[in-house]
């Protein structure tokens, strides 16, 4: 760890954890509750229960990405943090909003709008908090002794959700329009802006991890960029198929659609062509499986399974059925939640000082929740194939169609427990690490230890070499 105000990343991914259980908890209330057992329904109805999931996913993740922008950019830019309180006083604005909001949920107060259903005047508390995390950050690059590419993508991916939350605070008494406009926030952050997000920490991370040069990794990282671009921003065209607009936007929707997997085919690619040409092996072996393990996830559940229903010819059966639901999981699982937990995995190490990078439940922990993952994607594709058939092509009533599928639902809990114990798993590591330590700062010899691949192969044949001093990229200015 380089610099002091690099600790408060550990308090937003503290809070990042603490989150995700309650997501956890929320999602297995909605299973059970598929399944016929919806016993808290006269405390917890399943709607309130459902926006509650997908909001903490949201909150989440945002606060993940935020804890680890805090860790990288000071160090990116070679400087402290412009202001450590300001970042405590905007986590514990952030964490009041998403308490409130969560409360008013279970109390009916609530917009009704799918993915921005908070409060409107909780809408004006979310972007003075957002306005706070920007100034801060901004000014840290500002007043940086170096501008890396790195840095800056993904300063502009953060700058860029920010603005693009403003859409979805536009009052429109035609639901056509508020429809049209609210996918500029969903659509454009997920499958846009937030690709920038983690498309630097990838880039970040493999710089670190690998040892490839920086410059060869950041012109992967414009590609990337490029390709977000290009097919993000109409891809938002298959959002509009069925809402009443032209219908030029099936044309549109459906051509730029199919390029969106372009992006994360090329983060997989980019991930593992720099791990194959790694100059390092670093010791820290699970946030190099969290971080890999993301591009290919990713690309598998946002760009093939996204490819596969986005089309109009299968999406006018699809749409609004348990196979968004199939894509959605795995899509933000290997998207988002693996990235995030990839920066906690190197970071933690770093600040804290202990080396439980290998340990025994920190690999069960990767590939528990992977497998549960994948588990519960197979039970939503299953049930979601099931309830296409029996509602859009025999006319069966959605109740009805609803009782059908409750047998998948038993299957899919399965796979959330073991999703929910990989989880748990990485949660005990988190705090097995402890608090960050004041002695860590300016200490990089963790992240330092590794062994060239010459000397790996001859190390059984020649006393133990010194620990060699890792290559360092060249700075690239962005």
């Amino acid at each position: 760890m380089k610099f002091k105000s690099q600790k408060v990343a550990y308090w937003f991914f503290a809070a990042c954890m603490l989150l995700l259980t309650l997501q956890l908890t929320y999602g297995f209330i909605m299973a059970f509750a598929h399944m016929g057992l919806d016993g808290l329904h006269d405390y917890i109805p399943f709607n309130a229960a459902r926006a509650t999931h997908t909001n903490l996913l949201v909150v989440w993740l945002l606060t993940g990405f935020m804890g680890a922008t805090h860790f990288i950019i000071p160090e990116e830019a070679d400087r402290e943090l412009h202001s450590v309180p300001l970042a405590y006083l905007q986590l514990v604005s952030l964490l009041v909003v998403g308490v409130v909001a969560i409360i008013g949920f279970h109390l009916n107060w609530w917009e009704g709008r799918k993915f921005l259903e908070i409060p409107r005047p909780l809408d004006y508390l979310v972007v003075v908090n957002v306005l706070l995390f920007i100034y801060n950050i901004g000014m840290t690059v500002w007043n940086g002794k170096r501008f890396t590419t790195t840095g800056i993508v993904l300063f502009m991916g953060l700058f860029s959700a920010a603005l693009l939350y403003l859409p979805g605070m536009i009052y429109f008494t035609n639901h056509t329009f508020d429809s049209y406009f609210r996918w500029w926030v969903v659509h454009l952050w997920v499958e846009g802006v937030w690709e920038l997000i983690m498309g630097a920490i990838l880039a970040y991370l493999l710089i670190k991890l690998t040892g490839v040069d920086r410059e060869v990794i950041e012109k992967w990282l414009y590609v990337i960029v490029g390709l977000t671009f290009l097919s993000g921003i109409l891809g938002t065209g298959h959002h509009y198929y069925y809402i009443g607009t032209p219908r030029y936007w099936l044309w549109i929707g459906g051509l730029f659609s199919a390029l969106e997997p372009l992006a994360f085919l090329g983060m997989a690619l980019f991930a593992v062509a720099m791990y194959r040409r790694s100059g390092r092996q670093h010791p820290n072996k699970i946030s190099l499986y969290w971080t890999v393990g993301c591009a290919i996830m990713a690309f598998v559940g946002a760009g093939f399974l996204g490819f596969a229903h986005t089309l109009p010819q299968v999406n006018m059966y699809t749409h609004g059925t348990l196979v968004t639901a199939m894509h959605g999981h795995l899509a933000f699982w290997g998207a988002y939640a693996m990235i995030v937990l990839a920066i906690i995995t190197y970071s933690m190490p770093l600040m804290t000082g202990r080396k439980l990078w290998n340990n025994m439940p920190g690999l069960l922990a990767f590939w528990t929740s992977n497998i549960g993952m994948v588990g519960m994607t197979g039970a939503f594709a299953v049930a979601g194939i099931a309830q296409v058939y029996l509602e859009r092509k025999l006319g069966l009533d959605f109740m009805v169609v609803q009782k059908e599928i409750e047998v998948h639902f038993f299957g899919l809990t399965l796979a959330a427990t073991l999703f929910s114990v990989g989880i748990t798993l990485f949660i005990y590591n988190f705090i097995k690490h402890g608090l960050p330590r004041d002695e860590m700062v300016g200490d990089q010899s963790l992240d330092a230890e590794w062994v060239e691949p010459h000397q790996a192969q001859t190390v059984s044949a020649a006393p133990a070499p010194e620990k060699s001093t890792p290559k360092t990229g060249k700075k690239a200015k962005a």
